[in-house]
């Protein structure tokens, strides 16, 4: 695990123009979460990248295939990176370090989750401790019908109230078989937004 010492919450503006941005990358428990190697590598030539994943996750995606240079976070971290009083909590270090974060793919259980403000792991404990100044992306994974439940759009209003960026599903045949709405953005697709609507900050980051 790499040493992280807290970094200013202004870093973005401070930072000199050709400085790389801090990108923190999440995957929670979908299958989408295969792509997640993709999705690092899509952002590992723009950005310093950290990642972070959830137990389901693992169930998916290969840590050894993560590009060599992306740090990779897991539950267990945030707890043994943590000995006696005084020493970082890792969720908070990750907070203070990063620019901007993205969740891809973010699943059912972990948008109500967000939405609900609870926080049971490392990447939930992040989001109930982000600066909603800084830009935080998501991207919805899962079946058609857990798409038009009643419940994911409640939550996903909840959290457009938060400030967070939804990139939105596509349709195609799911894994599970079934064809609709509700598959994660393609890796490129998300690099792509999240480039483009942080250009305009680019011309602030020396003030």
């Amino acid at each position: 695990m790499a040493n992280m010492e807290p970094v200013p919450e202004n870093l973005m503006h401070g930072r000199m123009q050709s400085a790389k941005p801090r990108v923190l990358l999440a995957a929670s428990g979908s299958v989408a979460a295969i792509k997640f190697e993709s999705l690092c590598r899509s952002f590992t030539e723009w950005a310093e990248v950290k990642a972070v994943v959830t137990k389901s996750s693992l169930h998916f995606l290969d840590q050894s295939s993560l590009p060599r240079e992306v740090t990779l976070y897991t539950d267990d971290d945030e707890w043994t990176s943590w000995k006696k009083i005084g020493d970082g909590v890792l969720h908070i270090e990750l907070r203070k370090w990063a620019d901007l974060m993205v969740i891809a793919p973010l699943s059912a259980n972990t948008l109500a989750k967000i939405a609900g403000g609870l926080c049971d792991n490392l990447l939930t404990c992040i989001v109930r401790a982000w600066d909603y100044n800084k830009p935080l992306f998501v991207a919805p994974a899962m079946n058609t019908f857990m798409w038009n439940n009643p419940f994911t759009k409640l939550h996903l209003e909840t959290i457009d109230k938060l400030g967070i960026s939804v990139i939105p599903p596509i349709t195609k045949r799911l894994a599970c078989g079934d064809f609709g709405n509700g598959a994660m953005a393609e890796p490129s697709e998300i690099y792509t937004t999240v480039r483009l609507s942080l250009k305009p900050r680019a011309v602030n980051v020396s003030s």
